[in-house]
């Protein structure tokens, strides 16, 4: 017994078929393409002096170097040995790196506001240099270990401005 199909059963069975196949490669080339996207971060580091009489150090510190952080990171099993000692210092330290000046936020009589606008416009400047790099600020954090009497004399601002760039 032949079993008849019509013909119009036949060719929706083929472009059924065929749209399958085609949605399976566009899924397909969907995962591969976006699987060789990766992200790249930069971070700048803004250490803002708040030292009277102008004899801190105000930078705005961009590394320049790439640093392969499994050759600095041990693995711990038990919580109490650590084999960071076999570390060195100077395997830590980025040898290639940006360091751009700002000014102090006291001077010799206090606060001084136009020492805080400069650094601003310096610091947009850098932001607007990095963004015309294709850099997107994605987030800043920043903390204060400020000036906790008469007898202490110092202290700083910093702050940590966060990049990526897809």
């Amino acid at each position: 017994m032949d079993l008849y199909l019509p013909k119009d059963f036949i060719i929706n069975n083929l472009k059924c078929r065929t749209m399958k196949k085609l949605l399976f490669i566009a899924i397909a080339i969907c995962f591969f393409a976006f699987e060789g996207i990766s992200q790249e971060y930069k971070i700048v580091t803004i250490v803002e002096s708040i030292v009277p009489m102008g004899v801190g150090r105000s930078r705005m510190i961009e590394t320049k170097s790439e640093i392969d952080v499994s050759e600095i990171t041990t693995e711990r099993t038990d919580g109490k040995t650590s084999r960071q000692g076999n570390v060195s210092r100077k395997d830590l330290k980025a040898d290639n790196f940006e360091e751009t000046k700002l000014l102090n936020f006291y001077s010799a009589v206090g606060i001084n506001f136009q020492n805080i606008a400069s650094n601003d416009a310096i610091i947009a400047a850098k932001i607007n240099e990095l963004v015309s790099k294709g850099w997107k600020l994605a987030f800043v954090t920043s903390g204060v270990e400020s000036d906790s009497g008469k007898d202490d004399g110092n202290g700083i601002f910093i702050t940590r401005l966060f990049f990526v760039k897809d």
